[in-house]
């Protein structure tokens, strides 16, 4: 390898641990779990031989005994060349029900399937009405067998057995196993933010599967490491795919980003929404200009007001009675929008820091974020 990566990734690596300036302040785990009841699982298809390199995110708004009680929610769109499942539904209520899914672009529909059929078995007095699942996806053709179905339904239904709360694996795990960020390793990346707002604290925590920007964009703290990093960058050399059959060259910037975003603070569903619209302005901090192969896609949902905004099929009854909802004044919300902007920025750096080189199909490689470069710059920085 390269004299680059000598020093190889450690499994709990994180953005604070390089010394990288992180405004606001974090939850006990400095994750979207940090939002009470939330709960996060994976399954990784990873042997490292190159034979399967992708695999399946779970997100469980309530965590799994609360499946089917909606969350305020809205979603934002910066560029759709990418896909979300359910989001009509949202955009029409105001909410959803259901788990989140990410995985790669051509899983979606297993994916999909794969909650019809956890649903089914695990909460039949929900999926007994109808369920619109929430599934997105970001595209890593270029390290995994993308056309090869590797995803099925039943890995779908075990990241779901798998969600869990407390601390969240980053990096090459779960739906980002496979992806790239800024011609780096990219993936699973997660933070949180403590917010005060009308008198009570509450907890804003994002989880983003990152997979855009080309390597020139990267900037850490305004040091441009993407321009200065003597890291490879071969998923932008279009040489690289001259014996290659199955792939064309990919324009630098291309690939994809899902950004979720969490609170226990209760929001309207216009609310949650405005907290979607911030996601740009925390991903444009690490340098990104939105490039239009990136299908760059995101969901807001509070937890708050549980058993409000009801849209399941009423037992007869007369009257139905009137739904009722407590929410943040909008006077209130700036703290919000700050705190998701803050935890958007440090969730994709730690999808780049706590990662490793990677090598898929076809041999593929994929170099991970050099620690030793991104330090030396941030000196350097702080130096002028």
């Amino acid at each position: 390898m390269n004299d680059y990566s000598e020093d190889q990734r450690g499994p709990s690596v994180r953005a604070r641990d390089l010394g990288i300036r992180l405004e606001g302040t974090p939850g006990k785990h400095n994750a979207i779990t940090d939002v009470p009841g939330v709960s996060v699982g994976y399954v990784t298809l990873d042997p490292g031989d190159g034979s399967a390199c992708t695999g399946v995110t779970a997100i469980l708004p309530r965590g799994a005994g609360s499946v089917g009680v909606p969350c305020a929610a809205g979603t934002y769109s910066l560029n759709g060349n990418g896909e979300m499942t359910g989001r009509a539904w949202i955009e029409e209520s105001g909410q959803f029900s259901t788990p989140i899914l990410i995985s790669n672009s051509h899983a979606v529909g297993a994916c999909h399937t794969g909650v019809d059929q956890w649903m089914h078995k695990n909460h039949p007095q929900v999926s007994a009405q109808w369920m619109l699942p929430v599934v997105a996806e970001t595209w890593d053709g270029y390290l995994n067998r993308i056309n090869d179905n590797l995803i099925t339904p039943e890995h779908a239904a075990q990241a779901l057995d798998n969600a869990a709360t407390g601390p969240v694996p980053e990096g090459s795990v779960g739906g980002g196993t496979g992806m790239n960020c800024y011609g780096f390793k990219g993936g699973s990346g997660t933070s949180s933010r403590l917010v005060t707002a009308s008198g009570q604290q509450y907890t804003v925590g994002v989880f983003t599967q990152a997979n855009f920007g080309s390597r020139k964009e990267l900037q850490i703290n305004g040091a441009p490491i993407g321009r200065s990093s003597q890291a490879p960058c071969p998923i932008e050399d279009t040489s690289w795919f001259e014996s290659d059959q199955e792939a064309a060259a990919i324009p630098g910037g291309s690939g994809s980003v899902i950004v979720v975003v969490g609170t226990d603070a209760p929001l309207l569903p216009g609310q949650a929404k405005a907290l979607a619209r911030r996601v740009p302005l925390g991903l444009a901090r690490t340098g990104t200009t939105g490039g239009h192969f990136s299908g760059d896609i995101f969901l807001a949902f509070s937890t708050g007001n549980p058993g409000a905004l009801r849209s399941v099929l009423e037992k007869k009854s007369d009257p139905v009675p009137l739904d009722e909802i407590k929410f943040l004044p909008w006077s209130q919300m700036d703290a919000l929008y700050e705190a998701t902007v803050e935890a958007v920025e440090e969730a994709v750096l730690n999808a780049l820091v706590n990662n490793r080189d990677a090598t898929g199909r076809e041999g593929h490689f994929s170099p991970a974020l050099p620690h030793a470069e991104v330090k030396a710059a941030l000196a350097q920085r702080q130096a002028v």
